[in-house]
């Protein structure tokens, strides 16, 4: 297929570099151009605007950074609808807001073309894989269409339902990890001032009750000082924020969430949000 990618940032070049390696035309677009070198010296051909790399593919896919550069790549003057043809999919991986991948499905209908919301977990690594977990909101024949593309980056894809349901599939992914986070960083915490091998102890609860990808994939990161970020703070926060507003949309009340949201301002406060998010071990002074 020819493909437009958008956003070739730590998660969007990997997943357009497994798209090239299995044959598909893949036309490229990011703010900093440098960030293609790499995609371009493999073949992928370059774009100077979303508009300019949405035009005359069978296939659009973004994956950028906040609710409003997803707006702006799909609404704005040079964005994808500015030139989306007929019969195109378009398929965000960015994790917006539920709201907003429902106006881009219907807008993208109006067009004559489809969309299909699907945020991802799994993090650089995932990404670098091919094994990201992919919640896809769209209708069937549509998710049926795109999922071809979806298999190529992901090992576990999950159709959740109608558009936005994959936005609200991920905002529960974020929730779960939230607290999550905070208890990695307190058991690691804890260990040091008993005394213990903090390394030793992952040991023995990586594969027990506690066990998480988190506890294994990040903790160690943390005891090795490894804070590059294979997902950043700074969109960490944007998850967040975006999950709580939509629970108290739904009258809902999730405490832990607003903690690890408090913590994780902190160290954005602190200079951190360009980080890993497992930097949130700073906030307990190691």
């Amino acid at each position: 297929m020819k493909i437009g990618f958008i956003g070739l940032g730590v998660m969007g070049a990997p997943m357009a570099r497994h798209l090239l390696e299995a044959g598909h035309e893949v036309r490229v677009f990011t703010r900093t151009r440098r960030k293609a070198e790499e995609l371009l010296a493999k073949g992928a051909v370059w774009s100077d605007s979303a508009s300019g790399a949405a035009r005359g593919v069978d296939l659009v896919c973004t994956m950028v950074g906040y609710p409003e550069d997803v707006e702006a790549v799909y609404f704005g003057d040079e964005g994808v609808f500015a030139s989306v043809r007929e019969g195109t999919v378009c398929i965000d991986f960015t994790t917006s807001a539920p709201a907003l991948a429902r106006r881009i499905a219907r807008r993208a209908e109006e067009l004559g073309a489809a969309a299909v919301d699907a945020p991802v977990s799994g993090g650089d690594k995932g990404a670098r894989e091919a094994s990201l977990s992919i919640m896809a909101g769209a209708e069937p024949e549509v998710f049926e269409r795109a999922r071809p593309v979806l298999d190529l980056v992901g090992g576990n894809v999950v159709l959740q339902g109608p558009p936005g349901s994959g936005q609200t599939a991920k905002l529960c992914n974020q929730i779960a990890i939230a607290s999550n986070m905070l208890g990695v960083c307190e058991a690691l915490v804890f260990a040091q001032a008993g005394g213990l091998n903090p390394d030793t102890v992952l040991e023995s609860i990586c594969g027990g009750a506690a066990g998480s990808w988190s506890l294994t994939n990040l903790a160690p990161r943390m005891l090795a000082e490894d804070l590059d970020p294979g997902f950043y703070v700074k969109h960490f926060i944007k998850d967040m924020r975006l999950a709580l507003e939509a629970a108290w949309e739904e009258g809902l009340d999730l405490p832990g969430l607003q903690l690890a949201l408090r913590r994780y301002r902190e160290l954005e406060e602190k200079g951190g949000g360009d980080l890993g998010t497992q930097a949130l071990i700073r906030v307990y002074g190691t």
